[in-house]
């Protein structure tokens, strides 16, 4: 079917207060994981390509944009582009030709005032090109080897107030929250503050997304989309999952030399994990 819009997905979602699982894609095999485990879900997904995975693909954005798009346009579930943890604005307008309905823009390391001036500059353009946008206040932590801040420190959770304000400041169509979740955990113990996450979706008039949600427990992400949170980015999970199948297949068969072998353990590891975690958030939205 035709590429779905990202910021249809989520409105949707909002309207049925539900969630829509972003999962990040590195390599061909997550995108068809990410896919396959939609369809056995009867899900629709966005499939998320990060600054950082354009920098390891060699700086090049469309080799990965169009091997997803084409895989999303055969797809049975309605499949999304999004551009994630854009810093460079050079990346940001390469995403309408790309195939890429919306970006996440981030600025959020730097001071409030400047955050808002710069994605507010942002926001302006990409909605010229027919781009949903999503923006980032407080700081997650976690991203490009940075440590999460303490839960306590300022400016670590997104204050609701100033959320609200950043939101019509900028116009941005959806606001990525800090509430206790970090990137990059390689363990399900990040402990989210959802009375915080209560006055946030109360203050705030866009979608809420909740990224670094694989260090969160099931019953977190329940709880979360349950709260108000109506996209969760996905990342790490599916990098563990194929990992550590990848390993498995290598030490029960170390004269294996076809990478095809080890790859295709790997992507159904990660298909496995991607229905697994949208039958959790499924049951966030029965709670909601």
């Amino acid at each position: 079917m035709p590429l779905a819009a990202t910021g249809a997905l989520l409105t949707r979602a909002a309207d049925a207060r539900s969630a829509v699982a972003a999962f990040n894609v590195i390599t061909l095999e997550h995108v068809e994981a990410v896919i396959t485990g939609a369809e056995t879900a009867g899900s629709p997904v966005v499939l998320q390509v990060s600054e950082n995975a354009v920098r390891f693909r060699q700086g090049h954005l469309l080799p990965l944009a169009r091997a997803a798009a084409t895989a999303a346009e055969r797809a049975h579930v309605p499949v999304a582009l999004h551009l994630d943890h854009v810093r460079s604005d050079d990346l940001l307008r390469q995403a309408p030709g790309a195939g890429f309905s919306s970006v996440m823009y981030d600025a959020s390391r730097l001071p409030y005032a400047e955050n808002l001036a710069a994605t507010a500059t942002a926001v302006d353009w990409a909605h010229a090109q027919g781009l949903w946008i999503e923006a980032e206040l407080g700081e997650v932590g976690g991203k490009d080897g940075r440590p999460a801040l303490d839960a306590h420190a300022p400016g670590a959770r997104t204050d609701p107030a100033e959320a609200r304000d950043f939101v019509v400041g900028t116009g941005v169509d959806a606001l990525a929250v800090a509430i206790g979740s970090a990137h990059a955990m390689t363990t399900r113990t990040a402990a989210l503050d959802h009375d915080l996450l209560k006055r946030l979706a109360a203050a705030v008039p866009v979608p809420l997304v909740l990224h670094g949600s694989s260090g969160v427990p099931d019953h977190g992400l329940v709880a979360a989309v349950a709260g108000g949170i109506v996209k969760v980015n996905v990342g790490t999970a599916l990098n563990m999952a194929m990992t550590a199948s990848v390993r498995r297949f290598l030490t029960d068969h170390p004269e294996a030399v076809d990478a095809r072998t080890y790859l295709a353990a790997g992507r159904e590891a990660m298909a496995r994990e991607v229905t697994r975690i949208m039958g959790v958030l499924a049951d966030g939205t029965s709670r909601a």
